[in-house]
């Protein structure tokens, strides 16, 4: 019942093989998406390379490079979607990044550099992609993005992260206030813990699953498949009604007192 057969989905966020940007966009063209990805630019073309390899089996109608800190690269990503298919139904946004002085140490002595630096990544991104989505989501669509229990909750070794989800998790809500009227629909996975390259940024990530497996309802972690599938499902039709949303895809994890 899940088809996103003449859907156009722009993904950002693919690393590598273990990206759960990367699970997402699996699923997306398994249920018949037209797919464009981005890729974060690097002077010697690494990232480039690295992408357009994971992302062959899916043949992207676009590949582009897209750094969030660059206004034009953003300008840029979107007039490519338009040239191309002239209307864009989904946007999955997949970025977040914190340096390690703001995952270490003392919340109270990240510098304001660190903050200003994670906060435009991870939270201002998802705004200001939408405002130009917007224009290009003519029929609607459907806006999805990636956060974490550190958003509501203190994890160890989260801290500055935790400040971003939060601020992108209320930009959800903001979003679907704003764009409702244009049918476009706002919404974020809050997904488990997994092994990827973002993660594991983050001290003691393997402790976490492990404390997942053990405390979770289900007894294990999820995959990025998992998450694709929910991504899938937001995008789709069958979400028609539901925006401004955090889903949970952790196993249950999220529900447990003790643990």
């Amino acid at each position: 019942m899940l088809d996103l057969t003449g859907k156009n989905a722009l993904v950002t966020g693919i690393a590598n093989d273990r990206s759960i940007a990367w699970g997402i966009a699996q699923q997306l063209h398994k249920a018949g998406a037209n797919l464009a990805v981005t890729y974060l630019p690097d002077e010697k073309g690494r990232f480039e390379k690295k992408v357009r390899g994971v992302v062959e089996p899916i043949a992207p109608s676009i590949i582009v490079p897209c750094n969030v800190q660059n206004e034009g690269q953003v300008e840029e990503t979107f007039k490519a979607v338009a040239d191309t298919w002239g209307k864009l139904d989904i946007l999955i946004h997949c970025l977040a990044f914190a340096d390690k002085g703001g995952l270490t140490g003392d919340f109270s002595g990240i510098s304001r550099e660190a903050f200003s630096q994670s906060l435009e990544i991870s939270t201002f991104s998802l705004a200001n992609m939408a405002k130009y989505a917007k224009p290009l989501m003519t029929d609607g669509g459907s806006i999805v993005t990636l956060t974490y229990l550190g958003g509501v909750k203190v994890i160890p070794n989260y801290n500055l992260m935790g400040i971003a989800k939060a601020g992108l998790e209320m930009s959800v809500r903001y979003l679907a206030s704003e764009l409702g009227p244009n049918s476009i629909r706002v919404n974020a996975i809050s997904a488990g813990p997994i092994r990827t390259l973002a993660s594991s940024a983050v001290g003691g990530i393997l402790d976490m699953m492990r404390h997942v497996e053990e405390v979770a309802p289900l007894k294990r972690t999820v995959t990025q498949l998992e998450v694709g599938n929910t991504a899938a499902f937001l995008s789709s039709d069958l979400a028609s009604g539901i925006t401004g949303q955090v889903i949970y895809v952790d196993g249950g994890y999220e529900i447990m007192g003790m643990g």
